[in-house]
């Protein structure tokens, strides 16, 4: 039985899949891709999947214009035919995507691409002295409104409390994991939320790095604070009720 996370990729496949949902970010996307652009050559082989995730913007055609204007062959573009959210969206791109290892980042202009380089290598690191880990690159300053960022604050403090998932800032959109450990998870809307308290249940290690956070270059978040709340607090339940319910062996031995 070949360990998990071992399998070797397709050849020609690419090593890392950069996955990126939008919902109505039209005025970000071009920003946003040429940040991309420009640190693909300091990363391994690549593709871009962006998620357009039901937009009402225009946002799939301004993917499509971006693509052609930079020359940017390896950005797949994938399209929902309505909102299913952001957990939705982002098992939509991981199931299509080549790469055995994943990174993830908002649309919004927030974070920095460039970081996503320091990540992979902590990841790569990992699996090299013992199983490959989930690397959460932690907001460490964030750039929000107070109103948001003592949510925020507040929301880690209880997840923490309440999972001990050991990650300071869980809904952190920064992330690098293996694929596989992605699509072993059960999938529902919220999932991105508690990725270090689900991949820790199935023994997925967990490294945290402060990265850097940015002012959203255009438009609004699509969420507001209470709804997080409310949604927030009926997902962990569920969370904790799964974490308490799935039973995984310490290993497999076939003869």
């Amino acid at each position: 039985m070949t360990p998990a996370g071992t399998e070797s990729a397709p050849a020609g496949a690419p090593v890392l899949s950069i996955v990126i949902t939008v919902l109505n970010e039209r005025e970000n996307i071009l920003p946003v891709c040429r940040e991309l652009a420009s640190v693909l050559p300091g990363l391994p082989a690549c593709e871009i999947i962006f998620v357009d995730d039901g937009s009402t913007d225009g946002s799939a055609e301004e993917l499509q214009r971006v693509r052609q204007f930079l020359g940017l062959k390896s950005l797949r573009i994938l399209i929902h035919d309505h909102r299913c959210g952001k957990s939705g969206a982002l098992r939509t791109a991981i199931r299509a995507a080549r790469g055995r290892w994943v990174a993830t980042l908002d649309g919004d202009g927030q974070d920095d691409p460039t970081e996503i380089a320091q990540l992979l290598e902590l990841a790569l690191s990992g699996e090299k002295t013992g199983r490959a880990p989930l690397v959460v690159g932690t907001r460490m300053k964030r750039r929000d409104t107070l109103s948001r960022r003592l949510a925020t604050r507040f929301a880690n403090g209880l997840r923490q409390r309440l999972l001990d998932d050991g990650c300071p800032d869980t809904g952190a959109p920064m992330k690098v994991f293996l694929r596989q450990d992605f699509l072993d998870l059960p999938q529902f809307e919220g999932l991105h939320r508690f990725l270090p308290a689900l991949m820790r249940t199935y023994g997925v290690p967990l490294l945290c790095k402060p990265v850097r956070h940015r002012v959203r270059l255009h438009g609004h978040s699509k969420y507001t604070n209470f709804g997080r709340a409310i949604v927030g607090i009926r997902d962990m339940l569920g969370v904790i009720w799964l974490r308490n319910r799935t039973r995984l062996p310490g290993s497999v031995r076939e003869w």
